[in-house]
């Protein structure tokens, strides 16, 4: 048995299996499922030749997150391609909500709401990496760079009271906030959504939404070959059922959600932390469509046809509504749909002349129902005649979702519902989140601090813990990426 066993092989759990290994340790990843990458998948799920990602699409961490800074996906063979504009959010009418990449290029677009848009991005933009490294801190320890900490504090705690509209003149812009706050599976202004709302709308001015060439699989093939490259191994469609074939190990990492955990550790966990755990809450869910298309999209409102992503859902008070109907356990009237098309910057997704098309609606957790009818009609809203050049569609609704991805409890894409206490405290109101009560083991996925997306932060933060107690290594895990030697105390 390997020194490190990891179980799960998610962008979470290849950083850290990848930081393990660059720290001199043998590594073994073990994954349930027939192919690697867990959110980070790229299949042909409707037609021969039509690649589509499975879960992740777009990736605006890939360029910002420290790990990805450190680890360097370009030099690891990755093509991110940024999309001029980042993402739209089209209005009925005819016209979107255009996020360019170039901050004043959105801030002409916005007329009267321009000034407002800058005011509230522009001293994020200038200061990004320092947005970055305080939303993917492990939230217990004070910002490196305070003044851009109350910044963007302040602007949270606006975003996230009455005052949010007070900025705001017309609708495209702060439907445009609110758009990318509802990534979060959450009421658009509670805390935690307006915080990655506020991250997410930074980064689109700061580098772009990007999406790998090929697809998002992209990014776990490049770890997983950094990986073999020092020695360490994936095995595939192995899946963890007691922790007794673990036990050799002298450090183990689940990128697993709590449940996962629970299922496999069992006993050996004391039963107060047994009762913790199972209390996490799971949240809103996703049911996913895939289209193959014989063309693009045909976007009524200018500029839609030049973005990445795009969130269709109207107004402010539209994706409040939805969202509000979601978390009482209620299907949306008309459901928030987020929608990328690959295409604008990458013809590999699918043969030449035709497109993939990559949705996702939110939907109560567990609901078992195809919601491809609502998904259609939403897009048709804002681009009449969608419906004629769907050549072929794939469906997984939410209570499907386990199936690809155990983490995702219910179709909870974000592996846990993103409540203000379990934002804060992931998953459990400990001082290290990471460490759990059997010696050596640590929880290193999304349901840890900093929490969803494809960032590798919850990997690089418990395995910096990992390093420190179980190997006595305090070598900085950026720095083991950047090529320093580790040091032991």
């Amino acid at each position: 048995m390997a020194e490190v066993v990891v179980v799960g092989s998610g962008p979470n759990g290849l950083a850290a299996a990848v930081i393990a290994a660059r720290a001199g340790l043998s590594v073994r990843v073990l994954e349930a499922q027939d192919e690697p990458g867990g959110g980070s998948r790229t299949a042909e799920l409707t037609l021969p030749g039509f690649h589509h990602d499975v879960c992740a699409g777009a990736h605006p961490m890939a360029l910002a997150s420290p790990f990805f800074r450190a680890f360097d996906l370009a030099a690891h063979g990755v093509e991110l391609l940024a999309p001029t504009v980042s993402y739209a959010h089209p209005l009925d009418g005819g016209v979107a909500g255009l996020a360019w990449r170039n901050l004043e290029s959105t801030v002409a677009d916005l007329g009267r709401d321009g000034p407002a848009w800058r005011s509230l991005f522009a001293p994020l933009v200038e200061h990004w990496p320092a947005v970055v490294e305080l939303a993917m801190s492990d939230l217990r320890h004070p910002p490196l760079n305070v003044p851009t900490g109350v910044r963007f504090g302040l602007r949270v705690l606006e975003q996230a009271s009455p005052l949010w509209n007070n900025r705001f003149h017309e609708d495209a812009a702060p439907a445009m906030l609110t758009g990318v706050a509802t990534h979060a599976i959450t009421q658009p202004r509670a805390i935690p959504a307006v915080g990655a709302g506020l991250l997410l709308g930074t980064l689109a001015h700061a580098g772009g939404w990007v999406i790998p060439r090929g697809g998002s699989q992209a990014i776990p093939d490049a770890l997983i070959a950094e990986l073999e490259r020092l020695g360490g191994e994936v095995v595939t469609g192995h899946r963890v059922d007691d922790f007794a074939e673990l036990a050799t190990a002298r450090a183990v990492l689940f990128d697993t959600s709590p449940a996962e955990l629970l299922r496999i550790a069992g006993d050996r966990l004391p039963e107060r932390y047994r009762n913790s755990l199972g209390r996490f809450r799971y949240g809103g869910a996703a049911c996913k469509v895939d289209f193959a298309l014989s063309g693009p999209v045909p976007w009524t409102a200018p500029g839609a046809d030049l973005a990445g992503t795009l969130h269709l859902i109207g107004t402010r008070a539209e994706a409040m509504q939805a969202e509000k109907q979601i978390a009482a356990g209620r299907f949306a009237d008309r459901p928030y749909v987020l929608a990328i098309q690959p295409g604008v910057v990458d013809s590999t997704r699918a043969p030449e002349g035709k497109h993939t098309f990559y949705t996702y609606a939110h939907v109560p957790n567990g609901s078992d129902r195809d919601i491809s009818e609502d998904v259609i009609a939403q897009v048709e809203r804002f681009a009449p005649g969608f419906r004629d050049l769907v050549l072929a569609k794939h469906v997984r609704p939410a209570a499907f979702m386990p199936a690809h991805n155990a983490n995702y409890i219910g179709g909870d894409i974000s592996a846990g519902a993103m409540t203000l206490r379990q934002t804060v405290f992931r998953p459990l109101a400990r001082w290290n989140p990471y460490a759990t009560p059997i010696p050596g083991t640590y929880l290193c996925s999304s349901s840890t601090s900093p929490g969803p997306g494809v960032h590798g932060m919850s990997g690089l933060h418990a395995t910096h813990h990992m390093l420190r107690t179980r190997f006595g290594i305090v070598t900085d895990p950026l720095d083991l990426l950047r090529g320093e030697e580790p040091a032991y105390r």
